[in-house]
């Protein structure tokens, strides 16, 4: 079993950046990857960004360029950096770790607006 949980989430006006948090725990022992997704209202859930366990990244196009995942093993923490954030950047952000199952965490809200 993986415990998954998101934090950093917040109100931010537009241009502003925001660094979230994926923390996981428990049975670790072989993660595929880690993935965020967003789930704006009224919409379907969508990936944001994938980090594979060869460290390497792959980012949709609404968030190439402003995005970025990071990690750190020693903490069992993937980051989500999000700059020059805009209002279309609303949603409940997710993080999806991938072993032999998936595992979610609740989300965290994420606003964009003045």
């Amino acid at each position: 079993q993986v415990h998954v949980v998101e934090s950093g989430g917040g109100l931010v006006q537009p241009g502003g950046s925001l660094r979230l948090s994926c923390a996981a725990s428990g049975s670790i022992f072989r993660i595929n990857g880690i993935g965020w997704y967003r789930q704006a209202p009224g919409k379907q859930r969508e990936l944001v960004g994938w980090l594979r366990s060869d460290g390497t990244t792959t980012y949709a196009d609404s968030v190439k360029g402003r995005f970025s995942i990071s990690r750190d093993n020693a903490k069992n923490t993937v980051y989500l950096q999000m700059n020059n954030l805009e209002p279309e950047d609303t949603a409940v952000y997710y993080c999806r770790v991938s072993t032999t199952e998936l595992y979610w965490g609740q989300g965290t809200q994420v606003t964009v607006s003045s």
